[in-house]
């Protein structure tokens, strides 16, 4: 980037909103994508930004927009860095938008039960703000400590109490974001509306192509008034997504159904593995009396084909569910290795989860290929994969990261699910979307980003090419 620009960005937005040097800039070179941080353990040059802004307000979002759409020059929305699908990567002739230091809680409005955060507010303030007022937002996705409001609905995520509270779609009431051409949508006004298509989508998932998400505004619940958990063994995946189905279509929400194979039973629950069979985790919370309902009804329910087991294994998992290796850890150890969230019907999943471990583990020097459900809908269930790969030297690594995920994309299509849950997509799904949009449907996508960013700077390259 021609260092006039960081010049004419340090006198609009003011010298200590602006970062250009290059030690400042090596810590936006990329996000939680492991093939950035295999490359970097690596020592090959994984690229900065030209510069990095941080403003503190919509009105300086704004104004960096307005300059760079003004000079054509690509801009990269940033949240906390907590991506994993390759979704951030920066060029020295890039302007990258920093959100994290818009990190205001707004507004707690406990008569209508709505919460605004401004998009850098991170997730566990977020849910520490609000439940101060004796209330949740109900989202617990994994990386809660070190993503962001605006992140979660940038990359439609999940929480891992989905299930009976619904993904960030369903708590989104409203949203601000500056446009491509700088300027600014507020988008929800009440509870509902038929004012047209539901223009919050646009926003939702799009990876920060669309626009830059300044506040969000999300509809919150009462802290639940108790909360129980429990366990069961059930002989196959099969059986236990069978099981997750009758409870689920009988009417009954526990926020947490976690099944596991018994390849990662006895990975993350040594002391627990009975006889190679999977596990499924519950926890129930809301009333006292529904929970317990819950419980005792779903214990006769599925008694044919669970057995069960202590609650204590689903005890254990919420107090370390969110202890996970860093990747250079993994690295070290010479290993490779990612996880593959995939969807479902009821009727598709059982294939889906034998054709997928089957192409992982064709992948050379597989060393794991195991799977466990973690978000359950009326109609469907998803799946989360896990890979890796030990091979003899660290120069194979990236090849057989892309063959893994290959194969798993494909064989995920080929099954009949959906390639995409609740990561995003980024460029590691790019080429894959024509499975789950078909061409039309890519080519619609297309036709949206170009109305919207007609120049085409707003994260280049991510989702589409």
């Amino acid at each position: 980037m021609e260092s006039s620009y960081i010049l004419e960005l340090k006198t609009l937005l003011g010298e200590t909103r602006v970062l250009s040097e290059p030690d400042e800039l090596s810590n936006y070179r990329f996000d939680r994508w492991v093939v950035k941080h295999l490359r970097n353990w690596r020592g090959d040059t994984v690229p900065a930004p030209g510069c990095v802004i941080r403003p503190d307000s919509t009105a300086q979002v704004q104004a960096a927009v307005r300059f760079c759409s003004e000079r054509g020059v690509k801009l990269i929305p940033f949240g906390l860095g907590s991506g994993v699908c390759g979704g951030i990567e920066p060029a020295r002739d890039q302007v990258l938008i920093d959100m994290s230091a818009m990190n205001t809680v707004v507004e707690i409005d406990a008569t209508n039960l709505l919460a605004i955060f401004e998009a850098g507010v991170r997730g566990i303030d977020a849910e520490h703000a609000v439940k101060e007022r004796g209330l949740t937002i109900g989202h617990w996705p994994q990386s809660i400590e070190i993503s962001s409001v605006g992140g979660w609905v940038s990359t439609r995520a999940s929480g891992q109490f989905s299930s009976a509270y619904g993904n960030i779609e369903d708590m989104i009431y409203s949203l601000e974001a500056v446009l491509p051409n700088g300027e600014i949508v507020t988008l929800g006004k009440g509870p509902r509306a038929a004012t047209g298509p539901d223009l919050r989508h646009i926003f939702m998932g799009a990876e920060g192509t669309m626009g830059i998400i300044t506040k969000v505004t999300l509809s919150l619940r009462k802290q639940p008034e108790q909360r129980a958990c429990s366990a069961y063994y059930v002989a196959t995946m099969e059986d236990g997504f069978e099981v997750q189905r009758r409870i689920i279509q009988a009417g009954w929400e526990p926020p947490v159904m976690r099944l596991y194979d018994s390849s990662e039973v006895a990975r993350l629950f040594a002391d627990h593995t009975y006889h190679d069979q999977c596990l499924l985790l519950m926890v129930h919370e809301g009333p006292t009396e529904r929970v317990q309902a819950e419980i005792d009804v779903i214990a006769r329910t599925i008694s044919e084909l669970a057995l069960p087991a202590s609650a204590s294994i689903t005890e254990q998992w919420l107090e370390r569910r969110n202890h996970v290796p860093e990747w250079a850890d993994l690295l070290q150890q010479g290993l490779i290795a990612d996880t593959i969230e995939v969807s479902a019907k009821w009727s598709e999943i059982g294939s889906v989860y034998t054709q997928v471990v089957k192409a992982l583990e064709s992948v050379p020097y597989c060393v794991n290929a195991s799977a466990h459900s973690s978000h359950t809908y009326r109609s469907g269930i998803n799946l989360y994969f896990t890979f890796a790969c030990m091979p003899p030297s660290s120069d194979e690594m990236e090849a057989l990261y892309f063959d893994s995920w290959d194969k798993a994309m494909n064989a995920t299509a080929a099954a009949g699910g959906s390639i995409a849950h609740h990561h995003g997509s980024g460029r590691l799904r790019r080429s894959y979307l024509h499975h789950d949009l078909g061409n039309s449907g890519l080519e619609l996508l297309r036709s949206v980003k170009m109305a919207i960013d007609p120049k085409g700077i707003m994260n280049a390259g991510n989702l589409l090419e």
